[in-house]
C-alpha cells in the first residue's frame, strides 16, 4: 500500500504543480483565439466593402435622376455626360458589374408610359437603349407619383458585388436601388437625339 500512496502523493503534487505553472498560458490563449479575431477582421472588412458598395449602388441612382431633373432637354452627349458622371460616382468600384439606367416616364390617363430610356451597363463606353419606349410601367412606379400631365425621371443602378474574402460563404450579392425625381424646369425632360 505504500507504493500506492507514494504513486497517488506524487501524482497529486504534479497536479498541483501543473495546475500553478504559468509558462506558455498565454501562447496557447492566443493559438485558441487567433482564428476568431481572424475571422472577425476580415468579416468586418466585407461587410464595410459591401456597405460602401450598396452606398454607391444609392448614389449613383440619385445622381443620374439628379444631375437629369435640371435640363429641359437631352441630346445624346448630355445623357453621355451623365453616364459618364455615373460611372466616376462608382468609383473605386468596377463599372464592369454595374448597370445604370435612366428613363423619363410620362403619366397619362393613370398610365405610365417610358418617354426615352438608356443604360450603360459593363463599362462606361457604350450607351445602349434601356426600358422599351412606351412600355407600361405603371406597376413599377409608386401610385402617389401617378398624376396625369406630369413625368419623372427614374434612375436605376444594379449592382453585382462579390466578396473577396466571403464569396464562397455569401456568393455573388445583387445590389439595387432607384430614385424617381421630378424635372426642375420643365414638366418633363424631353429627349432631342
Amino acid at each position: 500500500m505504500t507504493i500506492a500512496r507514494r504513486l497517488v502523493s506524487a501524482l497529486r503534487q504534479r497536479c498541483c504543480r501543473l495546475a500553478s505553472d504559468q509558462r506558455g498560458v498565454s501562447a496557447i490563449e492566443f493559438a485558441l483565439l487567433m482564428p476568431l479575431m481572424l475571422t472577425m477582421y476580415c468579416g468586418s472588412i466585407e461587410v464595410t466593402d459591401a456597405i460602401s458598395a450598396d452606398r454607391q449602388v444609392t448614389l449613383v441612382a440619385s445622381t443620374v435622376a439628379d444631375i437629369t431633373s435640371e435640363y429641359t432637354s437631352v441630346a445624346s452627349t448630355d445623357v453621355a455626360n451623365i453616364m459618364a458622371a455615373a460611372c466616376a460616382v462608382m468609383a473605386p468600384f468596377p463599372m464592369t458589374n454595374a448597370t445604370v439606367t435612366l428613363s423619363s416616364v410620362t403619366f397619362t390617363n393613370g398610365t405610365a408610359a417610358v418617354a426615352w430610356s438608356f443604360q450603360v451597363s459593363g463599362g462606361c463606353s457604350t450607351i445602349a437603349n434601356g426600358r422599351t419606349i412606351g412600355s407600361n410601367v405603371t406597376s413599377l412606379i409608386p401610385a402617389a407619383l401617378n398624376i396625369t400631365g406630369t413625368s419623372v425621371l427614374w434612375g436605376e443602378c444594379t449592382y453585382n458585388y462579390k466578396p473577396v474574402i466571403g464569396y464562397v460563404v455569401t456568393g455573388t450579392l445583387s445590389m439595387y436601388n432607384e430614385i424617381f425625381m421630378r424635372p426642375r424646369l420643365s414638366t418633363a425632360v424631353t429627349y432631342s437625339g
